[in-house]
């Protein structure tokens, strides 16, 4: 791919999953890389046992890696029914359940960024409902995320795995950015950039990345078509991230691609190992 000044961290939602959660921390190390991220890794625990969290923060320590972002709360990921915080009723209230404790381990591990993914459309409530719903559930977030010095993340999604998200634009998404720095005055919620959603969806990429990188508080990548590493598809990365660096982005490249039939610590061939440590 070329030389780069980015810093890249692993998704360990969806890279080593063919390792059980705690041993995926130490893999990545192994394979070189300093830094990771995670979805919320309990799909139906909202609020799991404090011995849970402690053994998940014990192996991020023990193998050297520093989390880079967490996701909020979010239902079972990945598949189209993710999202909590705009769906009324036990989901959402999960989310507000989640929302300080998600936090509390984020802070605990130096973890600076933490996504809040808008939910899906409910057929029978109001859009407008849904979105009143979603703006004052990501203003509880953009709080929590301010008290431990943390960027809120919202994402786009992509209109063909996730038909019944309204989120699945960049301009979209930095609407409700807006919305929320408006409504706080906090002006720490950010953009969370995936170029595989966005490309899926057909945007201009590099408009994108000239347009709202200042306002973009993380990258996410993966190759189009497939989802998988860079170079699997027809995404020129190269490209991509030079464009990013030169419209000032200085912030974590994650990767949250699929490493198909091979084990995950062989997908990373693209990336020279030099270039995996932060």
């Amino acid at each position: 791919m070329g030389s780069t000044d980015h810093r890249f961290t692993v998704n360990l939602s969806i890279l080593f999953t063919e390792l059980p959660l705690l041993e995926r921390p130490a893999a990545a190390r192994a394979a070189g890389f300093t830094a990771v991220e995670l979805w919320w890794p309990w799909v139906d625990a909202p609020v799991p046992e404090q011995s849970e969290l402690d053994a998940l923060r014990s192996a991020l320590q023990d193998a050297g890696t520093q989390l880079t972002g967490l996701n909020f709360y979010a239902g079972q990921l990945p598949g189209p029914d993710r999202g909590a915080l705009s769906v009324p009723g036990e989901e959402s209230e999960k989310f507000r359940r989640n929302i300080d404790v998600a936090a509390d381990f984020a802070q605990s591990l130096g973890c600076k960024a933490l996504n809040a993914l808008y939910g899906n459309r409910v057929e029978g409530v109001p859009e407008a409902e849904q979105d009143e719903l979603a703006l004052e559930n990501l203003k509880l977030a953009a709080r929590a995320a301010d008290r431990i010095g943390a960027t809120l993340l919202i994402e786009a999604l992509n209109a063909a795995e996730s038909p019944k998200c309204p989120i699945v634009s960049a301009p979209k998404a930095i609407e409700i950015v807006d919305k929320v720095n408006e409504a706080t005055g906090l002006g720490n919620a950010t953009f969370l950039m995936d170029l595989y959603h966005l490309a899926m969806n057909g945007e201009d990429l590099h408009r994108i990345i000239d347009e709202h990188t200042a306002k973009t508080g993380h990258v996410q990548i993966a190759d189009n078509p497939g989802r998988g590493a860079p170079g699997t598809g027809e995404l020129d990365f190269g490209d991509l991230l030079g464009r990013l660096k030169k419209a000032g982005y200085e912030g974590w490249i994650g990767l949250e691609y699929k490493p198909g039939d091979q084990p995950s610590a062989s997908s990373f061939g693209w990336l020279p190992a030099p270039l995996r440590s932060a």
